[in-house]
């Protein structure tokens, strides 16, 4: 039993020695090639975004200054109408009558001051019956005028360009001027108003951003305005701010601004919405690829090139994202080398091949919320 336990021994560490060997003969694993960048300080052109609700630069309400039945509608939803162009005709058949009978009242009058004035020339009468009958003819004259411009006011004409909305009525109901509906809405929208709100936080910004002693001077300093619709592609005409509220209201604490758009293929619609992006540029920051920000424990990070080409995670603080980049506010310095690709396939203190690329950095962001 000894002399076996002895070979057993002796066995193992034949096996053992073997083994060191073979480690000793491994080569190390050769360190990957990784795409970097070095951080320098750059500008960015940082967007802003908020809703709008888009309104043509003129939305006229059509509402009827006389009661009566449509006649006749003369337009359709979504028509494009000229100043002046007809839009309904109502019903004015009883104006008419009382307008017949208007008219045969000014000439009763009229004959009547005709009958009177030849007796006052030759003093059989007094002046007084003269100039009484005078004041009636004025007043069937004004009655007649007030029936005459009602009838016309049942022809109601288009009063600016612009576009037909809905159309509640049709022919042959009853409207009257008190009608809470509008026979319909014609929007001018050659000009197309994007209104939108900022709270007291952006506000302050902005208004620390954009320098002016008015109101005026700021919206003079501040860049054109993109938008974007709905299909989240951006309109091909930029816009300018031309309004700033002068208050915060109170109950929302929010202000009001309007950038206007010009609409000369009418693709901007009344009551549609939108975004506006406004322009910021942010001097000397500090831009990453997302692509090289990864995630741990809700924390972002990125992998710093070191010494011996070892890489070294680290925190980072960001302040705003883009398509490609995230602007980073902490954790990164001028002249650090980042691997921009790859982060998954890496831990700590792993040696890597670095490959220097362009620093070709899309300058657009849009700020943290």
């Amino acid at each position: 039993m000894k002399k076996l336990s002895i070979f057993s021994i002796f066995a193992l560490l034949i096996l053992a020695s073997c083994g060191k060997k073979e480690e000793q003969q491994m080569p190390a694993q050769a360190a990957v090639p990784f795409p970097v960048q070095t951080v320098t300080l750059q500008d960015a052109v940082v967007y802003q975004e908020y809703t709008a609700n888009l309104e043509g630069q003129q939305n006229v309400e059509i509402r009827p200054k006389v009661n009566g039945f449509i006649q006749k509608i003369y337009v359709d939803e979504g028509q494009l109408v000229r100043k002046g162009q007809l839009l309904f005709k109502l019903e004015t058949q009883t104006l008419n009558q009382d307008a017949s009978a208007a008219k045969a009242m000014v000439k009763a009058a009229q004959v009547e001051v005709d009958r009177l004035k030849p007796l006052v020339d030759r003093k059989i009468i007094s002046n007084v019956q003269l100039e009484t009958a005078k004041a009636k003819l004025v007043q069937a004259r004004s009655a007649y005028g007030s029936i005459a411009a009602n009838i016309g006011f049942g022809t109601i004409v288009s009063p600016v360009n612009g576009v037909i909305g809905s159309l509640p009525f049709r022919e042959g109901s009853l409207v009257n001027s008190a009608s809470e509906m509008p026979l319909t809405t014609v929007s001018d929208t050659k000009i197309v108003r994007a209104y939108f709100s900022m709270n007291e936080k952006q506000l302050l910004f902005f208004n620390k951003t954009f320098k002016g002693a008015t109101t005026a001077e700021k919206l003079k300093s501040v860049p054109e305005v993109s938008l974007l619709l709905v299909d989240n592609s951006e309109y091909d005409q930029k816009g300018k701010i031309a309004t700033m509220n002068g208050l915060v209201n109170p109950e929302t604490g929010t202000t009001q601004f309007r950038a206007e758009f010009k609409n000369p293929e009418s693709i901007l619609r009344s009551g549609s919405s939108g975004i506006i992006r406004l322009p910021i540029v942010q001097k000397e920051v500090i831009l990453v690829p997302q692509n090289a920000v990864f995630e741990v424990q809700g924390k972002q990070m990125i992998f710093v090139v070191g010494q011996g080409n070892k890489v070294k995670s680290r925190i980072i603080t960001t302040n705003g994202s883009a398509d490609l980049n995230f602007i980073v506010t902490e954790g990164l310095a001028e002249g650090d080398v980042v691997v921009i690709e790859g982060a998954s396939k890496l831990k700590d203190d792993v040696a890597i091949v670095p490959q220097q690329t362009k620093n070709e950095i899309q300058l657009t962001a849009t700020p943290a919320k």
